[in-house]
């Protein structure tokens, strides 16, 4: 069964003659680029919702320094490739290399997510859209109040794609008092949401009238012991507590939630649907997201 979750198929998918027998024996390509990339699923992940799908793609993961940044998009575009993912720390730099942005990409400032559209490479920023699917799964954010930590590339994306949806109250609490508040700035943008900046000092804590707590910072990646400092004392029964770390997913952010009788969302699940965006996108099918997660969780666990 094709879990698409918000995902349409799109007509006319089969016209790149991928689909059974190729037209061509060279394979269509797509690519990460990134630094780090060692220990990143998407490339698994991929492969194995190509191989699902009956397409002749490759996906490869390549470690690109920021100033090879321009060079490896000169070379996505000279050598013909479907479409790229970029990760940190080149979201906001890509922009400069590409010949237009969606208009979420356009908002945020930065791109995820590259495809080819004739002889344009077109820039798109799937996160945020990634996380609302994610998110769902087990609220609407239509009318709630929602907190959210952290200000960098993931708080920007998903703020501007919750404002968008229909989040009543979104509050941004930050560290760093000038990036927290430019954040609020642009979402403000949207004279339909309640706007509200709030300093990080010490241990916050989360608002007993906030329905969802979203960690949008790097806070636990790599480190399960990593404490953010949250308190849920106040928090309200059902409240949903969401990390955008993956690995681990059970970060020490989620047990502390889940302490307290939170809903706990792992961070994959936000991954999975912002590289299922990418991938119809790319080919034009929406792929089998259970079957994402699965090919994601079996990397992270080898």
């Amino acid at each position: 069964m094709n879990h698409a979750f918000g995902l349409r198929s799109v007509p006319g998918a089969l016209a790149f003659g991928s689909v059974g027998v190729p037209d061509s024996f060279l394979p269509e390509i797509c690519a990460l680029f990134g630094q780090p990339v060692a220990g990143n699923p998407m490339q698994f992940m991929m492969e194995r919702a190509f191989a699902q799908q009956g397409l002749d793609w490759r996906y490869l993961s390549f470690e690109v320094t920021p100033e090879s940044l321009g060079d490896a998009v000169r070379g996505l575009r000279a050598l013909g490739f479907r479409g790229a993912n970029v990760t940190a720390p080149h979201q906001f730099a890509a922009v400069k290399h590409l010949d237009r942005l969606s208009e979420a990409a356009t908002q945020m400032g930065s791109v995820n997510c590259i495809t080819r559209d004739g002889q344009e490479l077109v820039g798109e920023n799937t996160d945020g859209k990634g996380f609302l699917l994610s998110l769902r799964s087990v609220i609407d954010p239509l009318g709630k109040h929602i907190v959210l930590l952290g200000a960098g590339g993931a708080a920007r994306a998903i703020g501007v794609e919750l404002a968008l949806a229909g989040a009543q109250k979104l509050t941004i609490v930050n560290r760093t008092a000038g990036h927290g508040q430019d954040l609020a700035n642009l979402l403000a943008k949207n004279p339909n949401v309640q706007i509200e900046f709030v300093p990080w000092e010490g241990k916050y804590e989360v608002p007993a009238d906030a329905q969802v707590v979203i960690q949008a910072t790097s806070i636990g990646a790599n480190d399960p012991d990593a404490d953010v400092p949250v308190s849920f004392r106040h928090a309200a029964p059902g409240l949903v507590a969401a990390d955008v770390v993956i690995t681990p997913p059970e970060t020490a952010f989620l047990s502390e939630a889940k302490r307290h009788d939170c809903v706990a969302l792992d961070g994959l699940g936000m991954f999975v649907y912002q590289a299922a965006i990418a991938f119809q996108h790319w080919t034009g099918i929406a792929p089998d997201t259970t079957a994402m997660r699965d090919a994601a969780e079996e990397f992270l666990s080898s």
